[in-house]
């Protein structure tokens, strides 16, 4: 099966979107299948292009003989993200990756698969399906139109409005939409989507990376100064706006009294400088950047309580995929959201701790029992870990998506390609 993924995140970027879709594309390779990717340089989350890689042309990359095909299209970053430079980063990605992404209709792809954010590129995914009669398939993994009237980067009502309308009309243009969670899914049947047209398409984690690692562990505390006596919480992953990440150093002002409780954050993104700024003169908390994919298990091991944070905007609107990594290092999780998400349905399911959005007072009072209870941090931990193998194993995660794949491509080659044109109109 010849398969074209367009997204603007993929590896190297090492947090969210790119991981998931980068380790996706190589397990469908060996499985035999062929993948196109149409992506952007690594920039994320540190929004900046990576040195050493081509900043102002197209570059194409070819891997497993010739079966793995990453091509790599220039993309304005702004430097400080805002309402108006996140649109022209989004539309820049969109406007230089369609030549890319019509020229691969001569390729004849079986499934074209768009990952949104951006569903700029919705006009050239869908055209390419269309020529070429494959599936046209939209992964939604995160509302960024929702997220960003919900988190105030983006404020007109009547811009809003307009723009919900010209989302719609395309959420509706692809033969298959999935989302990695059902509350997701639900909202885009919301939107418009038919019911046979939905997908759910979990995250996954890889349980054969993510296992105990004593030594490595020891060896990553003893990096951030980390006695055995204290209670290393952990973040890691992209310092952004959804997150709400204020809170973590509220509650470590809060528990600046604590010597056996120390915060690590490792990550990178548009909120680093305002944390670090929060964090000033506090002993208890320490920034880094990201590490690197090879000491990834070592980290997630190193922690004693891996923190969640998520502001309530934005809820069910994006399945933070480093949740699955924090669930299988079997250890427990504090998270800032309410029962009724999906966040908090999973991490109570595990035995994790749920605190309110922005109550740096009940986040702290959470820390401060789990370092006087390791028996229930070891269980909650074990719950964790036997939740994502239940639920999030990459074999059966991706096992599912591809018997979606085939037998919705065998169905729509029998009925003919079902009028691939009609799907402009309908």
């Amino acid at each position: 099966m010849r398969i074209l993924i367009v997204s603007l995140y993929y590896f190297p970027d090492l947090t969210g979107i790119a991981k998931i879709i980068g380790e996706t594309a190589d397990w469908l390779v060996t499985q035999g299948h062929s993948v196109h990717v149409v992506t952007a340089p690594p920039h994320y989350p540190e929004w900046r292009i990576r040195s050493g890689t081509r900043r102002a042309w197209y570059a194409r990359e070819c891997r497993a003989e010739g079966r793995h095909v990453v091509w790599r299209c220039p993309v304005w970053v702004p430097t400080r993200p805002t309402g108006l430079t996140r649109l022209l980063y989004l539309a820049s990605f969109a406007a230089t990756s369609l030549p890319v992404i019509l020229f691969q209709a001569r390729w004849r792809p079986h499934i074209v698969v768009l990952i949104e954010p951006p569903l700029f590129c919705a006009p050239a995914a869908v055209f390419v399906s269309c020529t070429s009669g494959s599936l046209s398939w939209l992964n939604i993994k995160d509302f960024e139109l929702d997220a960003a009237f919900a988190l105030g980067i983006l404020r007109s009502a009547r811009i809003r409005r307009w723009m919900e309308s010209v989302e719609r009309w395309w959420l509706r243009r692809f033969d298959c939409v999935s989302s990695i969670s059902p509350a997701m899914v639900e909202r885009a049947r919301q939107k418009g989507v038919a019911s046979a047209r939905l997908v759910l398409c979990r995250d996954f984690v890889d349980l054969d990376r993510i296992r105990e690692d004593l030594d490595g562990a020891a060896s990553m505390r003893a990096r951030f100064g980390i006695t055995p006596g204290q209670m290393m919480v952990l973040y890691s992953g992209n310092l952004g706006l959804k997150q709400g990440l204020e809170i973590v150093s509220e509650a470590a002002r809060s528990l600046r009294h604590r010597p056996d409780i120390r915060f690590v954050i490792c990550g990178e993104g548009a909120a680093k400088e305002a944390l670090a700024n929060s964090a000033r003169g506090l002993c208890n908390i320490q920034l880094h950047g990201l590490v690197p994919e090879a000491e990834l298990n070592a980290l997630l091991h190193a922690a004693d309580v891996h923190l969640l944070p998520q502001k309530v905007e934005a809820a069910e609107l994006v399945m933070p995929s480093k949740l699955l990594y924090m669930l299988a290092s079997a250890r427990p999780i504090v998270a800032t959201a309410e029962l009724g998400t999906e966040v908090g349905q999973t991490v109570t399911a595990c035995g994790g701790r749920l605190v309110s959005p922005g109550d740096a007072s009940a986040l702290g009072q959470a820390l401060v029992e789990y370092a006087g209870d390791p028996v229930r941090r070891a269980q909650a931990g074990r719950a964790g870990r036997a939740y994502a193998q239940a639920l999030f194993d990459r074999n059966v995660v991706l096992g599912e998506m591809l018997d979606q794949f085939v037998s919705r491509t065998s169905s729509r080659r029998g009925s003919g390609g079902e009028k691939a044109w009609a799907r402009w109109g309908c």
